[in-house]
């Protein structure tokens, strides 16, 4: 298995592109200077194309992925309506959504054979809207309205259009702040992490009665953390066992035990890393963690090991300026 890492970096406008190889090592493939303050990114479901969010202008552009070494070529662009915070894919291919912090959106974007084309959804009002999660039956968007914390609900239809599902959202407890959403391979739980009390919640994705219910809420936080609490990013390992947030005040990373149906977290340890870690990502095989510090303007590579998911770090590199967001891409 080939596999490369993307590091955005707006303050240099920069992606960098990293081969992982399997001991453990990133070696430098491409250095992109890209048109814009690039921040999110996603990879195509068909692995083909990298897609990446930019401002001032809001757009997003798409590169496409060399199939030999993951280096990329810009190949077409299309505008936003909105700061891009956020942006994914549905599991088909066929749609890019953005969740907009500024302007309080989420959009659907036309993806045709990989471009992005035309705008075909907006949905307003969402204060502080944060991320956009489809759920792995591809029929439901969950996105994350931070300032009202409340997950809203929608139905994707086969045209790009959302619809405000029945019940149309879930809340979380006052002043937490939802922010990012991982959810289990097994398809029965999502986790979520909130920004402003470092929090995250296990959310049963329908249970006995058909409901979506929140079966659990764990403080991320060590005990003694006294703090401004300030979370950002969280994965799950594809085996489902490990599950990883990080907060950006205390510059480090949770490591949370995850029980074999899903719906039990346990806390394992902390791992001190890079200063304000606004993104991370865990690699295919998941046997590796890579973490970006905004304000260190390097990254650190981690071996995942053990019964606890615990972190070793085996390199560090440095990156542009302001490192924000990483994505990795496996053939």
């Amino acid at each position: 298995m080939k596999q490369t890492v993307y590091t955005a970096s707006p303050e240099s406008q920069q992606i960098h592109v990293w081969r992982l190889n399997s001991e453990g090592t990133l070696t430098l493939v491409q250095v992109v200077d890209v048109p814009g303050q690039v921040q999110p990114m996603v990879i195509s479901p068909d692995k083909r194309y990298l897609y990446v969010g930019v401002r001032p202008e809001f757009r997003v552009i798409a590169y496409r992925i060399a199939p030999d070494d993951g280096a990329l070529t810009m190949t077409a662009e299309a505008s936003l309506p909105g700061s891009p915070t956020h942006i994914s894919t549905d599991h088909s291919g066929r749609f890019l959504f953005s969740g907009s912090y500024n302007a309080g959106c989420v959009s659907v974007t036309s993806l045709e054979d990989g471009i992005p084309t035309t705008t075909l959804d907006v949905v307003e009002g969402l204060e502080g809207c944060h991320s956009a999660n489809i759920s792995p039956d591809n029929r439901t968007l969950w996105v994350p309205a931070l300032k009202q914390d409340r997950i809203c609900l929608f139905t994707l239809s086969d045209d790009g259009n959302l619809q405000p599902q029945e019940p149309a959202e879930v809340n979380t407890v006052e002043g937490a702040g939802p922010r990012h959403i991982a959810f289990h391979p097994n398809k029965r739980f999502a986790y979520c992490v909130n920004e402003l009390n470092s929090s995250v919640d296990v959310w049963q994705l329908s249970n006995a009665h058909g409901n979506i219910e929140c079966v659990q809420t764990l403080d991320m936080m060590p005990a003694d953390f006294a703090g401004t609490r300030w979370a950002a990013d969280i994965h799950i390992t594809p085996d489902g066992r490990h599950l990883y947030a990080c907060d950006r005040t205390a510059s480090l990373i949770t490591i949370f035990s995850v029980s074999e149906d899903g719906s039990i977290l346990a806390v394992e340890g902390h791992q001190p890393t890079e200063t304000q870690p606004r993104g991370f990502n865990i690699d295919h095989s998941g046997k590796f963690l890579i973490a970006a510090g905004q304000k260190s303007h390097h990254i650190a590579l981690y071996e995942i090991s053990g019964a606890q998911g615990l972190l070793t770090e085996k390199g560090r590199y440095a990156v542009g300026q302001g490192p924000m967001w990483v994505v990795v891409n496996a053939w």
